[in-house]
């Protein structure tokens, strides 16, 4: 009886309701296939316009949610759903949820603050909550940045909202020095490294690289390289160049000294 009963219940609702489900079901398909196309659409046109990637990206995405919110009202309207209802559980619901959520929400605004005024954006190298890399996503929650090394650091909107940034785009400066015998002559130093750093096609013409006296230290005169290298090569390109740089300074003649201390002993004479 119970299992009759059931498949009575069953078979009149999708009698009574079959239209309405499968009216639903169309629409939901429709709107979630013109949903992506719509954002893709507008993403790929923005691109063409040489619009900044995130902002086409997030103009994109907020056209695909607009049609789905659209296309699940239309659905709901199929079952003779009222959505007023909802809308004021929903509204008493974000209530109390937005203290749970104000860490979120944060992370959200600051995420549209970032791609509205774009302080930067993908592929730029930026210094930021402690941390320094380039810059691979962005997202409303959060940016991504990757290391050298391969390294993915995912910082919290919120955490880069309203703090300093530096933001030198796809390059870091390298700073570094290199002492020299008080013997040789600086002219030539400078000139050897100048030509060891041309040939290096990651170091930019401009900005110009710096060469020239930083310090005259206690062994030696100190010799100050500035240049910028790409970031995602940083290290890499370092090392290479000081061995370039010492190669030079040899070839040349330009000798780099060892550290030196004057050590004097006083003898104390008997009777004195």
């Amino acid at each position: 009886m119970e299992l009759d009963k059931a498949l009575g219940v069953a078979t009149d609702f999708v009698v009574n309701y079959s239209f309405q489900i499968f009216g639903a079901m169309v629409i939901l398909i429709v709107g979630w296939l013109l949903a992506g196309w719509l954002a893709k659409t507008i993403t790929r046109l923005l691109d063409g316009r040489n619009m900044d990637p995130m902002l086409s990206r997030f103009l994109g995405g907020v056209s695909k949610v607009l049609v789905l919110i659209f296309t699940v009202i239309l659905a709901l309207d199929k079952f003779g759903i009222s959505l007023g209802p909802f809308v004021a559980a929903l509204g008493a619901l974000t209530l109390g949820a937005s203290f749970a959520v104000q860490g979120i929400l944060s992370n959200y605004g600051a995420g549209l603050t970032i791609i509205m005024t774009r302080p930067f954006t993908l592929g730029h190298t930026v210094t930021m909550a402690g941390v320094r890399g380039v810059v691979e996503d962005i997202t409303l929650a959060s940016t991504i940045l990757v290391t050298e090394d391969g390294e993915k650091i995912m910082i919290p909107n919120k955490h880069i909202v309203g703090e300093i940034l530096t933001n030198s785009f796809a390059y870091s400066v390298v700073e570094t020095s290199v002492g020299i015998s008080y013997a040789s002559d600086p002219e030539t130093a400078i000139e050897a490294i100048n030509n060891a750093l041309k040939n290096f096609e990651d170091i930019p013409e401009e900005p110009a690289s710096q060469v020239g006296i930083e310090a005259f230290a206690d062994s030696s005169i100190n010799i100050g390289v500035r240049y910028w290298a790409p970031t995602i090569k940083y290290y890499d390109l370092q090392y290479k160049v000081n061995l370039a740089v010492y190669k030079a300074l040899k070839e040349v003649g330009v000798e780099i000294p060892y550290p030196q201390r004057d050590v004097r002993i006083i003898k104390e004479t008997e009777g004195s």
